[in-house]
């Protein structure tokens, strides 16, 4: 069994389409993960918003609008009257359910609802396709079977059940269409695994199934080196570990949505990063396998808040930092750097909403100062601490770029460094010369 997930690009037009149909077509198991269609989240996004403002006339401009978008959509995929026919009513269903909106009461759970219908339509056009290009496959609803608990996490167990429990209903297919992003929260309710949950979903997928191996597939080839957006003369990585993908997903690497290592991880599945436009080429191979020692790639983070709290109380003393960290805790705020001396702590938080509460409270323990509009900047690889440094090779192409904070020693495969966002391109492209040698 194989898990291919393909992003909105990878459906973003009736060409890709019918460009993916050539890709899955062979004759291995395979479970097909979808997301929306390029765009249409933010559409569904924005018609929830103006529903929220009980503006329902613009809600209803916009809905009309993205439905004609999809209407073209239909016409240029099928070349069947039939396959149109069937399309064009499947789109009614869907938009006419998002029309009942703006006729009734609108809550959170509505909106997850809408946000649904994204890939719920995708699904169901790449499906048609599939049977009017007569291949037999199997339309798998995500929302039969996909759960999450309470705290947003998994339902393994659930999912595991529910998920073999609608395979078998289908025993001998061998080519399976499904939804990625949707779910179920703990009370059945329409919910989702938040932005970038179809990689979420693909893994999750793997992960019970015990897959051979998850395929993420993008418009891009493989994770590379550094962001291909800003710097010139990248290079796809053949090889990461899961440790060293996790770094560079969290920190900015957009190919990789960062939750999504975890469950192929724990049960030990490659993930392979390809391209949908260049389908031959080798991709990233993420696995537990030991790579070389050394810098593998850079990626970097932006919106981030640094926050000092200077106090000679912490001078000899013990508790101090529990103390503070529990008010992070409290507002639910992961912290991604932490620096500390005999008599101050730095840190950093990527989400500075509670901010003033936060610091209000940081001054029962000192002076405290904060610096907006900084990023992370990340070297991740495999650092050994037996093994010599590689502070030289980072550092030295960064002589003329103020550093904020670093921090070295957490962890075997990063060292990240804190610069004004403003510098970060910078930053950026003088690594990309001073380790890779690439202007």
């Amino acid at each position: 069994m194989k898990i291919m997930k393909f992003g909105g690009t990878s459906v973003g037009t009736s060409q890709r389409m019918h460009d993916l149909v050539d890709i899955i077509n062979d004759d291995e198991t395979k479970i097909v993960v979808l997301s929306a269609m390029s765009g249409t989240t933010n559409d569904l996004v924005e018609i929830s918003q103006t529903l929220y403002s009980k503006d329902n006339d613009l809600a209803g401009k916009l809905i009309n609008d993205l439905e004609e978008k999809y209407r073209d959509v239909v016409y240029e995929t099928y070349n069947e009257k039939s396959s149109i026919y069937i399309g064009i009513e499947l789109i009614k269903l869907h938009f006419e359910f998002l029309r009942s909106f703006t006729r009734d009461l609108f809550t959170i759970n509505e909106e997850k609802a809408i946000l649904a219908q994204g890939e719920l339509l995708s699904t169901a056009i790449f499906h048609l396709l599939l049977q009017e290009r007569k291949i037999e496959s199997v339309l798998l609803p995500a929302l039969n079977y996909m759960r999450i608990k309470e705290n947003g996490e998994p339902d393994m167990p659930f999912i595991s059940e529910n998920l073999n429990k609608e395979l078998c209903k289908f025993a001998g297919k061998g080519l399976f269409i499904t939804q990625g992003y949707i779910c179920r929260n703990a009370f059945g309710e329409i919910d989702n695994l938040q932005r970038g949950g179809s990689d979420y979903s693909a893994t999750i997928i793997g992960a019970v199934l015990q897959a051979n191996e998850i395929q993420i597939w993008t418009d891009i080839d493989g994770m590379h080196n550094n962001d291909p957006r800003i710097v010139q003369n990248t290079y796809p990585l053949a090889e990461l570990t899961f440790d060293e993908a996790a770094e560079l997903a969290y920190f900015g690497a957009k190919i990789l949505h960062p939750t999504c290592i975890l469950p192929a991880q724990n049960r030990n599945i490659p993930v392979r990063l390809l391209n949908t436009l260049h389908p031959d080429a080798p991709g990233t191979l993420i696995s537990a396998k030991k790579t070389t020692v050394g810098i593998k790639a850079v990626a970097a983070k932006d919106g981030i808040t640094a926050i000092k709290i200077k106090s000679g109380r912490m001078l000899m003393a013990y508790g101090f930092l529990r103390a503070v960290f529990e008010v992070f805790e409290h507002y639910h705020k992961p912290i991604d750097m932490i620096t500390t001396s005999e008599v101050a702590v730095s840190l950093t938080i990527d989400n500075d909403s509670d901010l003033d509460s936060i610091t209000e409270e940081l001054r029962t323990f000192g002076v405290v100062e904060v610096k907006s509009n900084l990023s992370i900047v990340s070297i991740v690889g495999v650092f050994p601490a037996n093994k010599p440094s590689y502070v030289n090779s980072i550092f030295g192409p960064l002589s003329e770029i103020p550093i904020h904070m670093i921090s070295y020693g957490g962890s075997e495969n990063n060292i990240s460094i804190l610069v004004e966002t403003k510098l970060k391109n910078e930053t950026l492209k003088a690594l990309n010369k001073g380790i890779f040698n690439l202007e």
